[in-house]
């Protein structure tokens, strides 16, 4: 069964380990759709009724909290990346080369549904 892109996207983030962040354009990647980094940034938006995925744990690809403000509050992603223990200053995650999470490294690609 062939899923779609929004599902696709849903599946690589639930998997985004605790105290760890990744990029829009990461998980573009992984999911075989490169120059699809704004579609992810929709689908972590429309994710807001699913527990199941962490879309705080996604961010733009120099660490900034580019999706903040669709948290209901200008603090809570913040909020929510620091009781990870990530560092933040100035919306930018700190350390973000050691705290990134690539599911292109990380995960088997033939493990997902196309």
């Amino acid at each position: 069964m062939e899923s779609n892109f929004f599902d696709r996207v849903y599946e690589v983030a639930a998997l985004i380990p605790y105290g760890r962040v990744t990029s829009y354009g990461a998980i573009a990647r992984f999911v075989g759709a490169a120059n699809s980094a704004r579609m992810v940034g929709y689908a972590m938006n429309a994710s807001v009724n699913r527990p199941d995925i962490a879309a705080h744990r996604v961010v733009n690809r120099n660490g900034l909290l580019s999706g903040k403000h669709h948290f209901g509050g200008s603090t809570v992603m913040e909020d929510l990346l620091k009781s990870e223990g990530i560092k933040i200053t100035n919306n930018q995650v700190q350390d973000f080369e050691n705290v990134f999470w690539d599911p292109n490294l990380e995960l088997n690609r033939e493990d997902f549904v196309k």
